[in-house]
């Protein structure tokens, strides 16, 4: 059984792409991810337009219907500028209903509003109507609670493939931080309990001087090929307050004893090329 999963995020919303907000998302999920041993794989950011949204949620279901997970941040609310659940609906071909758990939880999210406000509870009344939008969803999905306001999200899980520990699914949470995140570590710990590395990953790299990436990259390409469970990273730089114009070159995992292996192969195959090394770094 793999005990790693893929993990990929869709973040919805024009307020996004247009700079009016700042998107917390990417940076607090793999932050959770990575508590739990996981990491991110890939990210998009789509805008508030249906057709495009359709197609980035068809892609996350066929890679959900392969073992991946996917969290898709914003754009279920009842607005006409939130259009995630008709996409969502779309992706899969199948229609839209409220789903009947997510209709009870909204109802007695009503009722604590009422309360709240010293107000008749009147879920006829045409606002709260409305508001039962917020649960339809598409056929068949199961639903992700909200610890916040009731107002659930939904989910579509598949089963595991052959050789996952858990299954793939896309989950779809609101755009709102203080909504989305805690529901984002309810699946996490609920469905993708088991999986993952929590071993601390390490790098250890060096700074070379006066080399270009294409002639290192035989020699990079030596070190993974050599020490399966290593990757090689290089990040240049061209204008470096302290070292101007270099490249990082390193070596990352979780094994000390292959790091360490890896890394004096970096470092004997840099001084093979006489290439001009500055300081080591360890992290």
């Amino acid at each position: 059984m793999s005990s790693t999963l893929t993990v990929g995020l869709v973040i919805v919303g024009d307020e996004i792409l247009s700079g009016k907000r700042a998107d917390k998302h990417l940076a607090k999920v793999i932050e959770l991810l990575g508590a739990r041993g996981l990491s991110l794989a890939w990210a998009r950011y789509v805008g508030d337009d249906r057709a495009r949204i359709t197609a980035d949620l068809r892609d996350a279901f066929a890679a959900a219907r392969e073992g991946a997970v996917v969290f898709s941040c914003g754009g279920i609310g009842a607005t006409p500028d939130d259009h995630t659940r008709q996409s969502a609906a779309q992706a899969l071909h199948r229609p839209l209903l409220l789903h009947p758990q997510a209709r009870e939880l909204i109802l007695e999210r009503m009722r604590e509003v009422a309360a709240e406000q010293n107000q008749p509870f009147e879920p006829e009344r045409p606002d709260n109507l409305h508001r039962l939008n917020m649960g339809v969803f598409p056929e068949g999905v199961e639903i992700i609670p909200n610890p916040y306001n009731r107002i659930p999200g939904f989910a579509q899980r598949y089963a595991p493939p052959a050789g996952h520990a858990v299954g793939g699914g896309v989950y779809f949470v609101p755009g709102f931080p203080v909504m989305a995140w805690p529901m984002i570590e309810w699946v996490l710990d609920t469905h993708c309990a088991g999986v993952g590395d929590r071993r601390p990953q390490s790098e250890r790299s060096v700074i070379v001087f006066g080399a270009m990436e294409a002639s290192l990259t035989p020699l990079m390409e030596g070190v993974e090929a050599a020490h399966p469970g290593i990757k090689v990273f290089s990040l240049p730089s061209v204008d470096h307050p302290e070292w101007g114009r270099h490249i990082e070159l390193g070596v990352k995992g979780q094994e000390p004893a292959l790091l360490a292996a890896a890394y004096a192969r970096l470092l004997a195959g840099l001084h093979q090329f006489g290439a001009k090394l500055g300081p080591e770094l360890v992290r």
